[in-house]
């Protein structure tokens, strides 16, 4: 599943976002690009959209599935 990820400036965002969406059960990896501006997750489990978004926004960035 991919995210378009907006807000992100350097490389400590990308941690940030990252541990954020391995944060949540179900989600086994996380690849968060700056320079495309988006995440790829790979599932382990079921997870719904929403769960990821609000996972991105506490971490302080804007989401959205693509």
């Amino acid at each position: 599943m991919k995210l378009k990820i907006s807000g992100m400036t350097c490389g400590h965002c990308v941690s940030h976002v990252k541990s954020a969406l391995e944060g949540i059960e179900g989600v086994s990896e996380a690849d968060v690009s700056l320079e495309n501006h988006e995440a790829e997750v790979t599932l382990s489990g079921e997870v719904i959209d929403t769960d990821l978004i609000t996972a991105v926004e506490a971490a302080g960035y804007q989401a959205e599935v693509r």
